[in-house]
């Protein structure tokens, strides 16, 4: 067998190949993070091979190996990197996409990069070395001369490029980097020869690899210092390399996304490559599909807002796609199946969340299929409007309309109207969102603090460890002091502190524990008392003691004592275990789609936040709460070890994509029952916990339901109260408390009857007094109409009460109207002689839009409801108008 056939081809291949290599040369091969960032509150997704680093690169974690390669999965939906309208329309655009990264933290450096790189391009993929370009920053001498005289690359492919520079951010680990790229020869600039960097030979030259030379930090002044131990930072996207490989000038060409492509076809009976348009909707489910099914599996559900709403604007730009290849069934959980089918062995997450995403999928595609079509008529009518106006530009509020009433994103209304030439104004889009937002709306979730403080006192050196799980009281020195975010040399009485140890009881909060509260004291003439109200963790490991001096002066340097209020980390750690019953009880009852997706635990409260896509049932909310309380009674002991991240989830413990883990973590069983990664504190035994009970179960957003509960003391005053109230009530009633409920059900008959009957007495006092105005009906010719008040009667009964006077009028037509609250009801009826020249569904038809409203119905009679009350008199003479017009002569 020669050495070419041997050389990786499949996308499967060259990723095993990639990560093999690296493996053979001590890098430790680090599993794909999810798509949801850990611990980053400054990213949607995690968009590059890198984010899973971030901390190691800036210091904010130690290393715990030199050397790391992985294979990890992004995303990219906005911005300079992708624009989700060009995803299908471009060879190389993507929403989800591997990213091929080696990585070295302080180990190797620019020579090491350079060598492995062409090492595995040239040798192990094959790649002709005579095809590659390399570019470099023009002040990085040294790598140019690596490729120069240690690579042998010839100076004429060599590139001086000074936007070969990357940086973190504003400030921070910097440096040049230099890039590898391929020349897909002159038929991709058509058929000319053109150099490298010419604009119109942007498709001949393509960037395979980037190697980023992590070398400064740069400050706020933007200086540039060295770095003690540089890095290494690379990634090459696995759909482009495997795109030259397989010889194909289109990503969508390699088996990456031609399965998935051919199964869409043959389905909707057309062929890849005969036609632009069924291509580009042939390219955009196959990405789209990869992306929900990643996206769901990584415990992102569709939504109106947040990463939710981005996976929803991805799987209804697909549906949008299925229909312009006449799919009107849905489709995409054929396809997303397909991706599991075709990645499940390399991404297990895909095979453990089958289920999930199917459920998932047919959900959105049967929500959405109930309104598309009532959407796509609405902007039709307002298509056809702008052509016979002949104007081009929608009405942004129309847009925002269907956002929010159909679920159209805007980029499918832009989609649809680029059909037709159309555009809509972006300007009155975001206006009417802005409104919604202030009226409905918190501030984003995303929110980030200035950090610049905290960074610098761990780049100092400075970290806390913690020592709390085994004792509430430790005694270490102050190592620094902040008020206001600067560091002070020492606070008085009064002033708010930060206060930072190396050791500490104190559990800074995090996985949805609060952080503790208590006391520090220390010698002092007065002595030293600090009260601890809370304790964080803002950077890396250290952690701050937030609180306020209460006597004496407080100096660093100083030695204290800490001391975390017992009985308040006592109650926490009973909700805190609480929790991960509530979380083994929902899976058991409610299945293993059940994921965590945020809690909070208190001394006093615990919430939790899951997946599942419906309201609990009474029954199951009972189920789940006997389950906890038996788990409780039983007593099972509670334990914690210390282990490698891979055994651990090896051995069942469940993880949370939102936290960020180590090397080494904490995994806790409760009896043989809950298995999860948790470093936060807990009981000795489930018996510790002593009572639980939900108090709530809602929704807090599509997908997503909450629980509220109760443990200990905290649960039993809980259930004291509510057996008080219901003493209280049957008190009240003169029942007894079982009798409560056929009592109220008796009284809330009554009720229903007796308003019932005030109704039907204030409708016919109305019609009564109605009935006598009918004397004073208009006289148009040889017919009569009237304009009638009827406040306060509803919108239902004016149909019979229309009828009543409609045949009391003798020829002609009514308008009633009636008015409750900020609610306008309109009805015309109009006698048979008169159907036919005043038809009444018309005719509401017209008066409706004077106050806020629509309508229609039979010539004969026909309704309208409306909530613009200050219209009502513009519609009576709208009425007169229409009928003197009609009726005269």
């Amino acid at each position: 067998m020669s050495e070419q056939s041997q050389r990786p081809k499949t996308a499967h291949e060259i990723r095993r190949a990639f990560l093999d290599f690296f493996a053979a040369r001590d890098h430790r091969v680090v599993k794909s993070y999810a798509l949801i960032p850990p611990d980053d509150p400054t990213l949607y997704f995690v968009n590059a091979g890198m984010v899973q680093f971030k901390d190691l690169f800036v210091g904010a974690r130690p290393v715990e190996y030199p050397r790391a390669v992985s294979c990890q999965r992004c995303l990219r939906v906005s911005g300079k990197h992708n624009d989700l309208e060009n995803v299908g329309r471009t060879p190389r655009h993507h929403t989800l996409f591997e990213m091929l990264g080696n990585f070295s933290f302080g180990d190797y450096f620019k020579e090491g990069a350079v060598r492995m790189a062409w090492e595995f391009l040239t040798g192990v993929l094959g790649v002709p070395a005579e095809k590659l370009h390399v570019s470099v920053h023009p002040d990085d001498s040294e790598a140019y001369s690596l490729w120069s005289d240690e690579i042998g690359v010839p100076e004429a492919r060599i590139h001086r490029d000074p936007q070969n520079f990357w940086a973190m951010g504003d400030t921070g680990p910097c440096g040049p980097c230099s890039e590898i790229h391929i020349d897909l020869g002159p038929e991709m600039s058509g058929g000319v020869e053109l150099p490298y960097g010419d604009p119109a030979a942007d498709n001949r030259y393509l960037e395979l690899w980037n190697l980023v030379f992590m070398q400064y930090e740069r400050s706020e002044d933007g200086t540039l210092t060295p770095l003690p131990k540089p890095s290494i930072d690379t990634g090459m996207g696995l759909e482009r390399i495997t795109a030259v490989l397989q010889g194909h000038t289109s990503n969508y060409g390699t088996d990456l996304f031609m399965p998935i492509m051919e199964r869409v076809a043959a389905r909707a009976g057309v062929k890849y490559g005969a036609d632009e348009r069924t291509d580009t909707a042939l390219r955009v489910i196959a990405d789209h599909s990869r992306a929900a099914a990643f996206l769901i599996a990584d415990g992102i559900y569709p939504d109106n807002e947040g990463r939710g709403y981005v996976l929803r604007r991805i799987m209804r730009r697909a549906i949008r796609f299925g229909r312009i290849l006449g799919i009107e069934e849905p489709f995409l959980v054929d396809t997303t199946a397909h991706v599991i089918e075709r990645m499940g062995d390399v991404y297990p997450e895909l095979s453990d969340g089958r289920e999930t995403v199917h459920r998932i999928v047919l959900e959105e595609e049967k929500r959405f299929g109930r309104t598309i079509n009532a959407g796509i008529k609405r902007l039709d009518e307002e298509i056809g409007r702008l052509r016979a106006s002949g104007e081009s530009v929608l009405d942004g509020r129309v847009a925002f309309e269907l956002y929010d009433t159909h679920g159209f994103p805007p980029d499918l209304t832009a989609l649809i109207l680029e059909d037709h030439d159309l555009r809509f104004s972006q300007e009155g889009f975001d206006t009417a969102m802005n409104e919604q937002r202030e009226r409905a709306r918190a501030a984003s979730r995303f929110g980030t603090g200035d950090l610049s403080a905290y960074q610098a006192l761990v780049e100092s050196g400075l970290s806390t460890t913690f020592v709390g799980y085994d004792s509430g009281v430790a005694d270490s020195a102050i190592a620094a002091l902040l008020v206001e975010g600067q560091r002070v040399p020492q606070a008085a009485t009064g002033q708010r502190v930060e206060i930072v140890v190396r050791r500490t009881p104190f559990y800074a909060e995090s996985g949805g524990q609060i952080g503790d509260v208590g006391v520090i004291t220390g010698a002092g003439e007065p002595p030293v008392r600090v009260r601890i109200e809370d304790t964080q963790r803002p950077f890396g490991d250290l952690v701050v003691h937030v609180g306020t001096v209460e006597q004496g002066t407080l100096r660093e340097g100083v030695e204290v004592r800490l001391e975390v209020d017992a009985d308040a980390r006592l109650s926490t750690r009973k909700h805190h275990s609480a929790t991960h019953l509530l979380h083994h009880a929902l899976r058991e009852v409610l299945g293993p789609h059940v994921r965590q997706r945020g809690s909070w635990v208190g001394p006093h409260r615990l919430r939790f936040d899951f997946s599942h896509s419906g309201a609990m049932t009474p029954e199951e909310i009972a189920r789940v709460d006997l389950m906890v309380n038996e788990l409780i009674l039983a007593n099972e002991p509670v334990h914690t070890d210390l282990l490698p991240f891979d055994e651990a989830i090896a051995r069942g413990a469940i993880a949370f994509f939102e936290e960020k883990y180590g090397d080494t973590v904490r995994m806790l069983r409760v009896g043989g029952h809950s298995t999860e990664l948790c470093g936060g504190t807990h009981v000795r035994a489930t018996g510790d916990i002593g009572l639980f009970k939900i108090v709530n179960e809602q929704a807090i957003s599509s997908g997503v339901r909450r629980v509220e509960g109760v443990v200990g003391m905290d649960a039993v005053r809980w259930v004291q109260a509510r057996d008080a109230m219901l003493r209280a009530t049957a008190e009240r009633l003169n029942v007894s408390a079982e009798q409560i409920v056929g009592r109220v059900e008796k009284l809330l008959e009554d009720r229903k009857a007796l308003a019932q009957e005030l109704e039907s007495a204030r409708t016919a006092a109305q019609v009564a007094r109605v009935s006598s105005e009918l004397s004073h009906a208009r006289q148009i010719g040889e017919y009569r109409v009237a304009a009638l008040r009827l406040d306060g009667v509803p919108g239902r009964d004016l149909r019979s009460v229309g009828e009543d006077l409609r045949s009391r009028i003798g020829s002609g037509a009514l308008l009633l109207v009636a008015v409750d609250g900020d609610k306008v009801s309109l009805l015309v009826a109009a006698t048979p002689e008169v159907s036919g020249r005043l038809p009444a569904g018309k005719l509401v038809g017209q008066l409706a839009p004077l106050v806020g409203g629509r309508g229609g119905g039979r010539p004969d009679l026909a309704q309208a409801g409306g909530t613009e009350v200050g219209g009502v008199d513009e519609a009576v003479r709208a009425f007169y108008a229409a009928a003197e017009a009609a009726l005269a002569g």
